[in-house]
């Protein structure tokens, strides 16, 4: 009997895991139909009901960090194509997601949940109005990068940042690194759109 309880335990966890796996990689997709296929003029709905569903996910499986960093994606992802003030509470939602993604696995994700978070304090304002700060911005990108030296993202926020810094040769080789970054599975809309978002930047920089 114990081992049949045993197994039935090991059934459980596996689709637990199958689960969670499903759920996150169907806001994956998503994400990335609204922000690469869909016009601008219609991303700012489908992001406010994405981040509802985002918010059931991480519901459904509230000790995994995977669900907590894809909504503070999706949740900065509406801050963005809504704009104005409440856009910061949307900030400040995602914010909050990704420290407790990072509470329960700073890896999770190759450490998404750093390169997010970092992409969120410097692009918000600082105070008085935002929390942005380019410090602890910077802090987070490099956290991710350690985790993540060869990753699309990572490289491509880092990027970003140090363009917006006014350093545009570090800028430059950390976007030709995201550039060589390998293809991420089920993900080829997601890095077909970020691969001509680092184009466009480099573009900026000629």
């Amino acid at each position: 009997m114990k081992w049949l309880l045993l197994l039935t335990g090991i059934i459980v966890s596996f689709a637990a895991l199958a689960g969670v796996d499903e759920d996150v990689r169907a806001l994956q997709n998503e994400w990335a139909q609204i922000k690469y296929a869909r016009p601008a003029g219609e991303q700012e709905k489908a992001f406010a009901e994405l981040t509802r569903n985002a918010d059931a996910v991480r519901a459904r499986h509230p000790g995994r960090a995977e669900p907590q960093i894809w909504y503070g994606i999706i949740a900065g992802s509406y801050a963005g194509a809504r704009g104005g003030l409440g856009a910061l509470s949307l900030a400040k939602e995602a914010k909050k997601a990704f420290e407790q993604a990072l509470e329960l696995d700073a890896k999770a994700l190759d450490g998404s949940a750093y390169t997010s978070l970092g992409s969120l304090y410097y692009q918000v304002p600082g105070w008085p109005i935002g929390f942005g700060d380019d410090a602890k911005a910077r802090e987070l990108l490099e956290k991710a990068l350690a985790l993540n030296p060869d990753g699309i993202d990572s490289n491509y926020f880092y990027g970003d940042f140090l363009y917006r810094k006014g350093d545009y040769l570090g800028a430059r080789r950390a976007l030709a690194r995201a550039l060589k970054a390998p293809p991420r599975a089920q993900r080829a809309l997601a890095d077909e759109g970020r691969r001509k978002e680092i184009e466009a930047l480099l573009a900026a920089m000629r």
